[in-house]
């Protein structure tokens, strides 16, 4: 298809975040740590849409993600917040963060 090679390419988001947005996301992320047990995280890739963003999973499953200015300060956060780090292009999502969402789903569609 030839209008698909017409399309001018996505550019990254560069949209500039202010420092309280910075500190609503650390204390958002904080309180997620702080109040659930078991969590983890994990660090998505920037792509050509999206910038890097980390999400938070519980051992129940809840998650929350946040952008995240490099996956150094990823990095950098969960050394911080005591909690173990993965890529996750690496690893790929745990299976209870689907089941939390398949389950939240059912419950908002009763």
């Amino acid at each position: 298809m030839a209008w698909l090679r017409r399309r001018p390419k996505a550019e990254p988001t560069t949209e500039r975040r202010t420092k309280a947005d910075v500190e609503a996301a650390t204390a958002h992320l904080r309180n997620f740590v702080g109040t659930r047990i078991g969590v983890e995280m994990y660090v998505e890739p920037q792509t050509s849409v999206t910038p890097t963003t980390l999400v938070l999973i519980a051992a129940t499953g809840e998650w929350t993600r946040r952008r995240v200015s490099s996956p150094k300060a990823a990095g950098d956060l969960a050394r911080e917040l005591g909690i173990p780090v993965y890529d996750v292009q690496q690893t790929g999502y745990p299976g209870r963060m689907r089941e939390w969402t398949s389950h939240q789903r059912k419950q908002q569609g009763s």
